[in-house]
């Protein structure tokens, strides 16, 4: 059956709410809450299928779309395929044009409400920043200074790659870090990798690619898991855990590893593509890039230098 082809909106005010409105009871998937948007017409684009659904629906004419994430999924009546746009400018004020209750909830609001099963995926991407910082321990003197240069640069979500220090050097750096990354609304995520990652008080973990394919399922009473991938089996693998997003690398040559084989954009899009999950491009980016890594698809960027420069 040939998935029926969907444009859906991620609408953001200048406050950060999200808008999301509540399916009619006759409909598919009736009685959930979903993000707005609607069947794509034959002779449409995506685009054009969520600027037309959008003003049908909202009565807002959109300003600015940029995809968020594309997913695959299979009800057992139905195949669709979702393509997701972030809409962060827009004109008019939204209204219910066809009756619908709608609202405007803040990201971290939207796992208190029930949606289609397609659109869980969505609801993790609507809450992810576009910029992911890796901290590393290359100098463990610089950690907190350098934690701190993230996090007033306005990073939200950080992982604490923290391979070679000691148990008690990691203990004593999450004891200082993790308040820290609270004070300013971060998520802190510790490298599986580092020792005594799951017994730390911080907000998740990142699987390494080697961990990520020696488990069958996901990491139980861990808040946020992420994973590194470096192909589509580990993609499909970490979609298959139940993981929330994946890191992709090498994406382009890095200045540690110049001749080392890269995906480049284009394989980068097309393995996006295939999972329906949010996955950051890592290697080679700098903050130029987030434009083209959302326009390949991805959630946004990972990097360990670009973000302290």
């Amino acid at each position: 059956m040939k998935p029926l082809q969907v444009a859906v909106g991620v609408v953001k005010d200048a406050a950060g709410r999200i808008l999301i409105s509540l399916r009619d009871r006759s409909l598919h998937q009736g009685g959930l809450w979903e993000f707005p948007g609607g069947k794509i017409e034959p002779f449409e684009t995506a685009g054009q299928a969520l600027s037309r659904e959008l003003k049908e629906e909202l009565d807002i004419t959109v300003e600015v779309a940029s995809p968020l994430i594309t997913i695959e999924h299979q009800y057992p009546d139905l195949a669709v395929q979702l393509h997701v746009f972030l809409v962060e400018q827009f004109s008019g004020h939204a209204r219910g044009c066809e009756g619908q209750l709608f609202k405007w909830a803040a990201p971290d609001e939207l796992d208190h409400y029930e949606f289609p099963a397609a659109n869980r995926p969505i609801v993790t991407a609507a809450q992810l920043p576009p910029y992911y910082a890796i901290l590393d321990d290359t100098d463990e003197s610089q950690l907190l200074t350098n934690l701190q240069k993230i996090l007033d640069r306005g990073i939200r979500l950080i992982q604490a790659r923290l391979k070679t220090l000691s148990r008690h050097a990691v203990e004593r750096f999450a004891e200082r870090a993790y308040p820290m990354c609270q004070q300013q609304g971060a998520l802190l995520l510790m490298n599986s990798a580092v020792e005594a990652a799951y017994e730390l008080n911080v907000n998740g973990i990142h699987l390494t690619s080697r961990h990520l394919m020696a488990l069958d399922k996901r990491p139980e009473n861990i808040k946020w898991v992420a994973a590194s991938c470096h192909n589509l089996q580990e993609l499909r693998h970490a979609q298959a855990i139940g993981a929330d997003f994946a890191v992709l690398a090498p994406v382009l040559p890095t200045k540690t590893h110049p001749g080392a084989q890269t995906l480049g954009w284009q394989q980068f899009a097309e393995l996006v593509s295939k999972a329906n999950l949010p996955v950051y491009a890592l290697g080679g980016m700098s903050l130029s890039c987030l434009s083209t890594a959302r326009q390949a698809g991805g959630q946004g960027i990972a990097a360990i230098r670009a973000f302290l420069d």
